[in-house]
């Protein structure tokens, strides 16, 4: 006989699991968002025209690249979809990775991170009612009457969710279907990767049965494929190719961040030396400045630069690598060219800024100031920006302000602690009624509330 304590336990483990399921698409804080200059330009580049034939603003949209070996992508709430690295190593070209963007934006369109609550909600209900009916039973006396209640709920209440997701998934690929059509974008890269994902199920799944089907959350690949079949090839860009000029720069960015992402020996296996292409030279270099190798990685940069001497990214990368190996005064060339090139691109500007302060040289100090700032107004969500932005303040004897910068590069990290001291420093710091000092007030008030919230939450 079975303790009720147990059934509750097993019960509530059951819950739990499926909070996190509907969950599951939303980012997490510990996963690391993946900023660079190169792969937002071409995505934005790559994903404009779904954006657009899915009825979005392409300036309120963002692609958010995650730090995730998973082959995954997800959006959760708003106007952001989250790709994972994964994903992008794994796909074979730009076709296949707009295939995923145009079923997410599916989502995106239909609200369905909105929506998601509503089958959590039913499945709560289910399995609620089961635990009351389940607990009057073993109460009673019926203990083996209780547990096929709580079995029977928990099955009622998966099948549920799963089911509602489910539906949500089909609803999202024939979205996919309208925007890659009316973006003039074929449908052969998302049949291409769907098959891919098939051979990667093939693994765990033998056969598809009407019960592994029902308790997956996404419809079974093949029988997407089937429906994605019937559907692409009516499509008028059915025989449309990708512009050689995208598929190139799509192609520089994957190895780019392979080689950022991956493990140094495993980069060079599927870049190898032999491999005297851009891309495979732009893969060697980030694998061979991760493994400690800077002779070696900036001698893959110098062929990249020798191939395209005003490449801006090329140049960012030399400059990274300087910095990176402890040399920022070299850097300062390659970067202070490349934020010329992109119009002082905000990332690559952020760069040049923390080389400047890392010489650790007065002299470059109000440039340092100068950059930062611009760098950090064209886009705030850089803590990199802010904490080097804090530090030549801090050199400079401006205390507030320094602190300021580091109550908001903590807040984007959310160390509410340090975001709180930092701010209540810069509050009292700075002329009341100044931008920054409202700035540092709003910063104070978020962080106090968070920093409360975690107490509560430990009692």
């Amino acid at each position: 006989m079975m303790p009720l304590s147990r059934f509750f336990r097993q019960a509530s483990i059951f819950l739990t699991a499926l909070a996190l399921s509907s969950l599951a698409a939303q980012p997490v804080a510990a996963q690391s968002i993946l900023r660079d200059a190169e792969t937002e330009a071409v995505f934005r580049e790559m994903t404009k025209p779904l954006v657009l034939a899915a009825g979005l603003d392409p300036r309120n949209v963002e692609i958010i690249i995650v730090h995730d070996k998973e082959i995954n992508a997800f959006v959760a709430g708003g106007q952001v979809v989250f790709i994972n690295s994964g994903l992008i190593t794994a796909a074979d070209n730009a076709n296949q990775v707009q295939g995923v963007v145009a079923h997410e934006l599916g989502h995106m369109a239909g609200g369905h991170a909105v929506f998601s609550d509503q089958g959590a909600k039913g499945a709560y209900g289910i399995m609620l009612i089961s635990l009351l009916l389940g607990a009057a039973a073993i109460a009673a006396g019926g203990a083996e009457a209780g547990a096929g209640i709580l079995s029977a709920g928990q099955r009622a209440a998966e099948g549920k969710y799963l089911a509602f997701t489910r539906t949500q998934e089909a609803t999202a690929d024939a979205a996919g279907v309208k925007y890659l059509d009316a973006a003039h974008i074929s449908g052969r890269g998302s049949l291409d990767f769907f098959k891919k994902l098939s051979n990667q199920e093939y693994r765990y799944y033998q056969s598809h049965s009407d019960e592994q089907s029902y308790n997956q959350t996404h419809p079974l690949t093949n029988d997407r494929i089937t429906y994605l079949s019937d559907q692409y090839p009516h499509s008028s860009a059915w025989n449309n190719k990708t512009d050689p000029a995208l598929e190139a720069r799509f192609q520089r960015v994957k190895a780019k961040l392979a080689g950022f992402v991956n493990d140094p020996d495993q980069t060079l296996r599927d870049y190898p030396e032999t491999n005297r292409s851009l891309p495979a030279h732009y893969a060697r270099a980030y694998a061979y400045h991760r493994g400690a190798y800077p002779e070696k990685a900036m001698a893959e940069v110098n062929v990249l630069i020798a191939a395209a001497p005003h490449d801006p990214y090329f140049l960012e990368v030399k400059g990274q690598i300087l910095l990176e190996s402890g040399h920022p005064k070299e850097a300062l060339p390659p970067l202070r060219e490349a934020v010329a090139i992109t119009g002082a691109q905000p990332l690559i500007t952020a760069t040049f800024g923390h080389a400047l302060v890392e010489t650790e040289d007065r002299a470059n100090y109000p440039e340092a100031l100068r950059v930062l700032r611009a760098a950090v107004n064209r886009d705030r969500e850089n803590p990199d920006a802010w904490y080097s932005l804090g530090v030549v303040y801090d050199r400079t004897g401006d205390v507030p302000r320094a602190a300021l910068c580091t109550a908001e590069s903590a807040q984007m990290e959310r160390r509410w602690p340090i975001a709180l001291r930092n701010a209540e420093i810069a509050y009292q710091g700075l002329p009341k009624g100044s931008p920054d000092s409202l700035r540092a007030q709003d910063i104070l008030l978020i962080a106090k509330n968070e920093v409360e919230k975690k107490k509560k939450s430990k009692h």
